[in-house]
């Protein structure tokens, strides 16, 4: 049988600057997660070609190693499940050139909302590659 979803694709690259890092000078947790949440948000609008959703829920956040001060690392996602309104993505940070895990969260769900903000059908069978 065919797979309907795309695997782990990276698109986004950072460089860790010094504003990265946190008191014992590796990368700070809180970094690395907006930039999740924010690489996620474009995937997945990217997957449904449509925008107007919203972060409902994530996983635990597997912390498996750190970067440091001029590493590079990037950022993968991969479309897990579509529901009705929803979309799960899972996401893998690694270093770029080791491909060394960062970090790993198995579920990051979005959801598609109407205009006044509750949850509405987003019509997607299959996710579009974009």
């Amino acid at each position: 049988m065919e797979d309907t979803f795309p695997k782990m694709r990276f698109f986004s690259r950072k460089l860790i600057k010094p504003e990265d890092l946190n008191a014992h000078g590796t990368l700070f947790g809180g970094s690395v997660l907006a930039w999740v949440d924010e690489e996620a948000a474009i995937y997945v609008i990217c997957q449904l070609g449509k925008g107007n959703i919203a972060t409902k829920f994530m996983s635990e956040i597997d912390f498996v190693s750190s970067a440091k001060l001029g590493d590079i690392i990037e950022i993968g996602m991969e479309t897990v499940s579509l529901g009705k309104t929803s979309i799960t993505v899972k996401c893998e940070v690694r270093h770029k050139f080791t491909r060394k895990p960062i970090i790993r969260i198995d579920k990051i769900v979005f959801v598609h909302l109407d205009e006044d903000g509750r949850p509405k059908p987003h019509g997607i069978k299959k996710p579009v590659n974009r």
